[in-house]
């Protein structure tokens, strides 16, 4: 800072390791001291002394430079500024080692619960825009639904055919190395059926989902959030879990069974013709077999998981859009957390209708 009218002088002499000043110290006159690093400072006859001449010699105090031949008055206002000058909190003590651990875990129960309370609370947002279509029917976006059913089932009818055809293949090769051993080659089609029908069909199927549709439900919605498209729909007095959340859980809702049969059919062919080279069983005893042996609880129980497994991939995609914060990276973060939280419940209410199956009795 300079001073315009050049009225404040400061005369700055060096004495060895030290700096006389003399004239005045102001915020006008700081600059010509802004590269000086000396030892000491010496006010010999500083006339004029303010708040920023305080401040200064304060920093240059805290940094080992002494300051001599202040006047009682110029020293009372260096004890004032001194005292007003921002400290750093000191630094906190370490942790041990075990209380540094229950400390992170605490934290992260915490964000688990935070985490599923939101979760619950678009539950919530989505089952009551459902009942609001279905009290008003007009403000239902059907083209929407059936856009996202193309995107989130029809699109991904290769890749889960595909996927199917190949465990079913992978099942009867394992299953018949096995079996051979035993001479139980036939119960490689229960192998196959059982496993593929009530277990991996839909399983894995919810997992392709999760993958593909969770991160572009985040992704459609988050760069939505981010060019402040959502706000935009507010402005206009549209609703958006009726525009975004609703037709995309839905179409999931509608989709992911139909994916799931899918899945079974295609395991099955496999199956079937890898039983039919490695162990000779044609396809007339394998249908046998598995209309004979293979009961329709399986199916049953397996197909029955895809609403849940649907309702919760839609929800946390959507969950994970409406959290985009406004630049690039946190779109990326939210996809990744999307795809990962969602295969993670996929598994995890998998394993809770497996032991729910088997309690009672199915």
């Amino acid at each position: 800072m300079n001073d315009p009218a050049g009225e404040h002088k400061l005369t700055a002499r060096p004495d060895g390791d030290s700096l006389r000043l003399s004239g005045e110290l102001t915020v006008w006159t700081l600059p010509q001291l802004a590269q000086t690093a000396p030892q000491a400072i010496r006010l010999d006859n500083v006339t004029r002394f303010d708040t920023a001449a305080a401040w200064y010699l304060a920093d240059r105090a805290a940094q080992g430079t002494r300051i001599e031949g202040l006047t009682p008055q110029q020293q009372a206002l260096l004890d004032t500024v001194t005292k007003a000058l921002p400290k750093p909190d000191p630094a906190a003590a370490p942790c041990p080692g075990w209380r540094a651990l229950l400390e992170r875990t605490g934290q992260r129960v915490v964000e688990m619960l935070a985490f599923q309370r939101e979760l619950a609370e678009y539950l919530g947002r989505f089952l009551a825009a459902a009942g609001r279509a279905i009290r008003h029917p007009r403000e239902f976006r059907l083209t929407s639904l059936v856009h996202h059913c193309q995107e989130t089932g029809l699109r991904a009818v290769p890749i889960v055919a595909l996927m199917s055809f190949l465990i079913g293949v992978v099942l009867a090769f394992q299953g018949a190395a096995q079996l051979q051993q035993f001479g139980a080659e036939v119960f490689v089609v229960d192998l196959i059926a059982i496993s593929i029908l009530r277990e991996l069909g839909i399983l894995l199927t919810a997992i392709i989902v999760a993958g593909r549709t969770a991160s572009a439900l985040t992704a459609s919605i988050g760069s939505m959030k981010m060019r402040e498209e959502i706000d935009a729909m507010r402005t206009l007095g549209m609703d958006p879990d009726m525009v975004l959340i609703l037709p995309r859980v839905l179409a999931l809702l509608i989709t992911l069974p139909i994916l799931g049969l899918i899945a079974n059919v295609s395991g099955l062919i496999g199956g079937a013709i890898m039983s039919w080279i490695e162990l000779g069983i044609s396809p007339s005893m394998f249908r046998y077999r598995l209309v004979a042996e293979t009961g329709v609880e399986h199916v049953i129980a397996g197909i029955s998981k895809a609403p849940v497994f649907a309702i919760v991939i839609g929800i946390i995609g959507c969950h994970a859009g409406m959290k985009v914060g406004k630049d690039a990276e946190s779109l990326g973060a939210q996809t990744s957390r999307a795809v990962v939280n969602a295969i993670f419940a996929v598994i995890v209410i998998d394993a809770l209708f497996s032991i729910f199956f088997a309690e009672i009795g199915i």
